[in-house]
């Protein structure tokens, strides 16, 4: 089977030097084996992506030599596509309404003997919703109270193990569990990246996820909605981050060094390649 990988960054700001290295490697991966490379912009949240940074992204990664296969993906387009999934995910009892509030989970979290944390660092849904009756959860809806549809973990979770495959690891034990009850959509995202992601992932072909390791965890949750839905599971291959000189990862909200910066300082792709560690 020819190995297609993608790139799929969101449309927030410029790319940086950490985008450029996970861009270059996804498309290293699909170029050397003679596979396919893809562009997509995950640009569900409106209130933070712009198309004016979709068109720089893919001007900078035409600079720094990139080439991709087929037209972009822009994810926005495709909201019926991902609100299919939640109907279906919605008619088999597997999600529900939550009607809380950042500050009612804080509450409640505050008020138990522990905190208990997902394995990314983020805290467990204590699950304040999840037993409402269906027809409390209708009144409220059609009162107009705003909700966000979690996952129900305890119904999802499969009777067999799952297992994903990592590069230079063999096979990883999912434990999906571990994230409590996730989100799959809100009123001002209107699906998840968990969901975003493993479905385009199936729907686009891709055989071989390539991404930093703050996501690697991510995975757990991605394999289980993978075989919720009947997906194919891609191999993955986590790699590292780029770092500042303190030992941050490099990231938009720190005013990380842009392409597009590095550019006008008079930069050629081969010395920003360079910098990588990838040439």
């Amino acid at each position: 089977m020819p190995i297609v990988t993608r790139f799929a960054p969101s449309p927030t700001g410029l790319l940086h030097l950490g985008h450029a290295f996970a861009a270059l490697t996804a498309w290293r991966r699909a170029r050397s084996a003679g596979g396919r490379f893809l562009l997509r912009m995950e640009d569900i949240d409106p209130g933070r992506c712009r198309p004016a940074f979709a068109a720089a992204i893919e001007d900078d990664l035409h600079w720094f030599g990139l080439d991709w296969d087929g037209p972009v993906r822009t994810q926005s387009r495709h909201l019926a596509d991902y609100q299919a999934v939640l109907d279906d995910l919605t008619r088999r009892g597997l999600v529900y309404p939550c009607f809380c509030t950042r500050a009612d989970i804080a509450r409640e979290v505050e008020a138990s003997v522990a905190a208990p944390h997902a394995p990314d660092g983020s805290l467990i849904y204590p699950g304040l919703c999840r037993h409402r009756s269906a027809g409390e959860r209708q009144a409220r809806i059609s009162a107009g109270e705003r909700y966000a549809l979690r996952l129900d973990m305890a119904r999802a979770a499969p009777a067999e193990p799952l297992w994903f495959e990592e590069e230079a690891e063999g096979p990883i034990r999912c434990r999906p569990e571990a994230f409590g009850d996730v989100v799959l959509a809100r009123k001002d995202a209107p699906a998840s990246y968990h969901l975003c992601v493993t479905h385009d992932d199936a729907l686009q072909g891709v055989t071989l996820v390539t991404r930093g390791d703050d996501l690697k965890s991510a995975t757990h949750v991605h394999r289980l909605l993978q075989a919720l839905m009947g997906w194919p599971a891609p191999d993955y291959a986590h790699h590292r981050l780029l770092t500042d000189p303190s030992g941050r990862r490099l990231a938009k909200r720190d005013h990380a060094a842009t392409l597009r910066d590095l550019r006008a300082a008079g930069l050629s792709p081969a010395a920003v390649r360079g910098m990588l560690g990838l040439d």
